[in-house]
């Protein structure tokens, strides 16, 4: 925030001279000056806190994107179960992280592991944290359990999902964002107390840690102890396409993400109208937001057009699918790095990340791992390079801007390797707090039997056997010998036999 300078009626009364009442004058002088100053203050405080609600407004959009992106990639029979479970994430997420999240992330002063206050919001709003703060941060938990709704999806039970984004949400993804975010945390750039990591602290403006990889790996181990949908590998062990159902869907929550991502990256600046102090009046955080949007933008364009030849190449044909996922890969690795390095950077991020979505993508192939949305892989494997890409081009004028002067910055842009390997221990800290924490809990649940669906309900589809009925009448290209209970639509062919007012074209529904 912003200081203004303050006026002394002790300094102000000798500069008026000797004259008749130069001390009420001077009293004067200074009530008006600290009126005004007191009304940029309360200006400024307005401005940055209104910036920030609306970027927690963009972050919240972003469930919406990860609803249709869901949808479009199931088959129709499962719409409304992942549909219902992407609300269940924003509202079980919100209970949580209002109770227990919110403190364990940011309730300081603590220790470097966990914070210890705030809970329920207790003495907020402060002068270090206002609501808006906490609708943001809460925005980006419920995103971490949106991805991972992704990768267990049409086979997962319902009280699954309640247990899953509740723990994540309130535990395990708080902790994280505490050690990476707060600024007590063992691992942060932004810590105040004590030593950082490797005289840096690691570099996640935005959450490729903290966010993509927390849900993309809490999806691996859920997918993992599941194991793959029916029919999604035959009994050769060769992989077979169950396509979602909808195209349409899945472009539409491409681009709600990607309209989402400008509050995402560019809005966890927290604060838009802070000067940098720089000769250049016209530059400031204002300008630093400005190209942390062009970094976002370029990312995730180069990543959609290299999987978009890539695929091609490697399938022969063009997959806008394929395309959507290159796209979200590309936003997921430049978020952490977004604000700290060069537009150009941000062309090799992209075209990296799209290569390590598909490589992520062969892998999963070979290791018969099913993933309906590629959530792990594109959440995870990009988000991990994503901390690798930060810690090689960040720029010391951008480090020191953002964080402090002085810090460690990218190892090719002449920063040596400390920021780097403050990067790699996030990433394998991130593996294991993830893996130490989701995985016993997925495999509690499959052992209590409150993981998987039964095979008659996964064959059938949830929305009929869980949700009282389809999301629309469909017709799914593998449900041919395994037809659902209820109406479903038959293609009307052309007939050669000429109308009649008593041979009516159209069929009734089988």
């Amino acid at each position: 925030m912003a200081s203004f300078p303050t006026c002394s009626t002790a300094e102000l009364t000798p500069l008026l001279g000797f004259t008749a009442n130069a001390t009420a004058a001077a009293d004067y002088i200074c009530n008006r000056f600290t009126a005004t100053s007191d009304k940029f203050t309360n200006t400024t405080y307005a401005i940055d806190n209104t910036y920030l609600l609306f970027s927690a407004y963009l972050v919240f959009a972003m469930q919406l994107g990860f609803a249709m992106l869901c949808a479009g990639s199931v088959r129709a029979k499962n719409t409304m179960n992942i549909m219902l479970t992407n609300v269940l994430d924003a509202a079980a997420g919100g209970l949580s992280y209002y109770i227990f999240g919110f403190a364990f992330a940011f309730g300081g002063p603590s220790n470097g592991f966990i914070g210890k206050h705030y809970f329920g919001l207790k003495s907020i709003p402060s002068a270090v944290y206002d609501y808006s703060f906490f609708l943001y941060q809460w925005a980006f938990a419920i995103a971490a359990a949106g991805i991972t709704s992704g990768s267990i999806a049409e086979r997962t039970q319902f009280v699954a999902y309640l247990i899953y984004s509740s723990f994540l949400t309130g535990f395990v993804y708080p902790i994280v964002s505490h050690w990476v975010w707060s600024s007590d945390g063992w691992a942060s750039a932004s810590r105040t107390s004590g030593s950082l990591l490797f005289g840096s602290g690691a570099i996640d403006f935005a959450g490729s840690g903290v966010v993509h990889m927390v849900g993309g790996i809490a999806g691996l181990w859920g997918a993992l102890i599941e194991g793959p949908r029916i029919g999604r590998f035959d009994r050769s062990g060769r992989s077979v396409a169950l396509r979602g159902h909808s195209a349409s869907l899945v472009v539409l929550g491409t681009f709600l993400l990607w309209f989402g991502w400008y509050g995402f990256n560019p809005g966890s600046f927290l604060t838009i109208s802070k000067s940098y102090n720089t000769s250049e009046a016209f530059y400031g955080q204002w300008s630093a937001v400005g190209r942390t949007a062009v970094t976002t933008t370029l990312a995730g364009c180069t990543a959609a057009l290299t999987t978009l030849f890539s695929k091609r190449l490697l399938v022969g044909h063009w997959n806008v699918t394929d395309v959507c996922n290159g796209l979200l890969g590309g936003f997921a690795a430049i978020t952490s790095g977004c604000a700290v390095v060069e537009p150009w950077a941000a062309i090799v991020c992209g075209f990296v990340a799209s290569w390590v979505l598909i490589g992520c993508n062969k892998l999963a192939e070979k290791f018969k791992y099913d993933d309906p949305l590629e959530a792990a892989q594109l959440h995870g494997g990009c988000g991990s390079w994503g901390l690798l890409f930060t810690g090689l081009f960040a720029k010391k004028r951008y480090v020191h801007e953002v964080y402090a002067a002085g810090r460690p910055y990218g190892l090719f842009m002449g920063g040596g390797g400390k920021l780097l390997a403050a990067q790699i221990i996030q990433i394998l800290v991130i593996f294991g707090w993830v893996s130490a924490t989701m995985g016993p809990l997925f495999y509690i649940l499959k052992k209590l039997n409150l993981l998987r669906i039964s095979k008659e309900d996964e064959l059938q589809g949830m929305d009929m056997t869980r949700h009282g009925g389809f999301a629309y009448v469909y017709h799914d290209e593998d449900s041919s010998s395994h037809p659902p209970p209820g109406f479903t639509m038959r293609k009307i062919e052309p007939s050669s036999a000429s109308p009649s007012p008593n041979n009516s074209t159209m069929n009734n529904v089988v």
